[in-house]
């Protein structure tokens, strides 16, 4: 059985459906990509597990249960989080405070996790109290992925890690993304850095304008020729 999967899905913010019959599965333990042109509505079906849009239509399901309509709260407790493009850090906290933020809603003895994220993210161990805002886009891009690995999801929702990094850290962060992956945690990540992001997918998606296009193991799809030509620069 599938750790996540979107069935037929129609949605979107407001009244304007973007979604248009999306569906979509995760396996545990597997790193899925989702990629496609500008406007696709790549982020729009990752945000949709986080209750960020409206769902006029399909189903979602977790670990076998139906989270189409709950809460963010309730989905976190779940076992999932999510990793924004922008505006992912509490600038004026520091970097262990931006952390603690994301054991939120745990009510049980963490403090045990704090070591588990320092020693996958060292960099931030020895700036663990600087303020986020001080920290380059890589570290801060960590500090998020820190703070949401604080709740020891099942799922992680990473969207744009690499956006607007320099490429020192965009290997980096695709690096730390396998390292993940290793915990045995499964992600579903959208990614406008396609051939990278294939190169370390299980699976992949390929989404225009709110539908399926292509599906298949990363490895096929990087060797697909219309992918190619029409996704990933030739």
């Amino acid at each position: 059985m599938s750790l996540l999967a979107i069935e037929d899905l129609y949605g979107g913010y407001g009244g304007a459906d973007i979604l248009s019959g999306v569906r979509l599965t995760v396996d545990p333990g597997e790193i899925v990509v989702i990629i496609g042109p500008n406007g696709a509505g790549k982020s729009t079906a990752m945000k949709s597990v986080f209750g960020l849009i409206t769902v006029r239509q399909g189903r979602i399901t977790f670990d076998g249960k139906d989270i189409t309509r709950l809460p963010t709260q309730q989905i976190v407790r779940h076992g999932i989080c999510y990793v924004p493009q922008t505006n992912n850090v509490f600038t004026s906290l520091t970097v262990h405070e931006n952390l603690e933020m994301g054991a939120y809603v745990r009510r049980d003895n963490y403090a045990g996790q704090f070591d588990k994220v320092y020693d996958l993210f060292p960099p931030l161990r020895e700036r663990r109290n600087r303020p986020a805002g001080h920290l380059s886009g890589g570290q801060r891009q960590m500090v998020a992925m820190g703070r949401a690995l604080m709740m020891e999801p099942r799922l992680l929702l990473v969207d744009e890690p690499t956006a607007g990094l320099a490429p020192l850290f965009i290997d980096q962060i695709f690096q730390i993304v396998k390292d993940v992956n290793r915990l045995g945690i499964a992600v579903l990540m959208v990614e406008q850095n396609a051939k990278k992001a294939l190169a370390i997918a299980h699976r992949g998606y390929v989404l225009t304008l709110g539908r399926n296009r292509h599906e298949d193991t990363g490895p096929n799809l990087l060797a697909d020729r219309e992918v190619a030509e029409m996704f990933l620069g030739g």
